[in-house]
């Protein structure tokens, strides 16, 4: 056992003895999500770094999780390959255990999946300051419950992430984005019209046009194999877009950055509405702006004000799915490391069943409760 783990090991051994809280931390780009921890001391995990692993034939790399997730991509980058969700990083510094913990995706997660379809394996330090293994390095050694996925989302409330094997996959051969300028509702439904059929579909991002103008834009990505991307654009239509444009606007839009993002009007929060792919445009309540859709109509990105939260819950829970806040009023993007967010109630479970579910597992891995206290994982 190195230094760094043994470090982190007798800091959970006395904060459980003393019931003192500590706040899980990688590089801080994500402590704006939702509302942080305000009590607690930072237990800093970047010196849990490097690749511990990498087999490229295999598909598979593990590394520590302080690692920092740009250094992780440039490494599979050079060996041809990438992590398919496409995790954001929202800032400099983002670790490869902070993008586990939140568990987000970009723009491909509707077609890829998500990060914890793509975790083998994790080691965790529990809050009994017991150093614990589950998984493995091949999809075979997954058996019984998948405690390595618990994990991915679970914003360090259940463990203190110490290392992860992943999952990784090629770059596609090719890649293509097309515009259409289609209202919403057009844009939804040509969406699930495409999504029933053989192509190979990617990424999709539609937003309102200019204010006082009607109608809107949907950019839809192909990825795939040559002869299905070309086949795929002609059978589509729509306008291609210059390659070298079309991948710096999927980068802006997966770490928010878009102009849709960083125009949010004052004393407008981020919401963000999980719905099933196939729901209508949503009825949105005064206050709240045009959405940004993503994942073929399956995540709503809103600006609303945070005192319309009720309103946008119910709106998507009509629409069989959840609204969560992700950016408080407040906070602009990018946010520096450490602002606390207003509003812890916005990582809320979507129910009563679900949140019981929560605090049991929190209560068996972590007895005293000192990981994270009052961080929810996302319903």
């Amino acid at each position: 056992m190195d230094s760094a783990l043994r470090q982190i090991i007798e800091r959970v051994q006395d904060s459980a003895r003393e019931r003192r809280p500590l706040r899980i931390r990688g590089g801080g780009t994500k402590d704006f999500h939702g509302g942080v921890p305000l009590a607690g001391e930072v237990l800093d995990t970047r010196a849990l770094s490097g690749v511990v692993d990498y087999e490229p034939s295999e598909l598979v790399v593990t590394v520590r999780a302080g690692t920092p997730l740009a250094e992780l991509e440039a490494l599979l980058a050079g060996r041809g390959q990438c992590l398919p969700f496409e995790p954001p990083h929202f800032g400099e510094g983002a670790t490869v255990g902070g993008m586990v913990a939140a568990g987000l995706s970009g723009p491909a997660r509707a077609s890829s999946g998500a990060v914890r379809d793509f975790v083998l394996g994790v080691e965790i330090v529990n809050g009994r300051a017991e150093c614990l293994r589950f998984g493995g390095q091949v999809m075979k050694n997954v058996a019984g419950y998948d405690v390595s996925r618990l994990m991915a989302g679970a914003w360090g409330t259940l463990g203190v992430v110490t290392e992860v094997s992943l999952k990784v996959l090629p770059v596609p051969p090719a890649e293509a984005t097309l515009r259409f300028d289609l209202p919403q509702d057009e844009a939804l439904r040509r969406l699930q019209a495409w999504s029933g059929q053989p192509l190979p579909l990617n990424a999709s991002r539609w937003e309102a046009g200019p204010s006082g103008t009607a109608g809107g834009v949907l950019h839809l990505r192909l990825r795939g194999a040559t002869a299905a991307v070309e086949s795929a654009c002609r059978a589509l239509g729509g306008e291609l877009q210059p390659a070298q444009e079309a991948q710096a606007q999927w980068s802006a839009c997966r770490e928010q950055v878009l102009p849709w993002f960083e125009g949010r009007a004052e004393g407008a929060a981020l919401w963000r509405l999980s719905v099933p792919p196939a729901a209508p445009a949503l009825a949105l309540p005064a206050g709240a702006c045009a959405p940004l859709v993503e994942w073929h109509g399956g995540l709503r990105w809103v600006q609303a004000p945070e005192a319309v939260g009720p309103e946008l819950r119910a709106v998507a829970r009509a629409a069989g799915g959840a609204a969560t806040l992700f950016r408080a009023a407040a906070q602009r993007s990018p946010v520096p490391a450490g602002i606390a967010a207003s509003a812890a109630a916005g990582l809320q479970p979507a129910d009563a069943a679900l949140e019981r579910i929560q605090a049991r597992l929190r209560a068996a891995f972590d007895p005293e409760g000192i990981f994270n206290p009052g961080r929810m994982p996302a319903g």
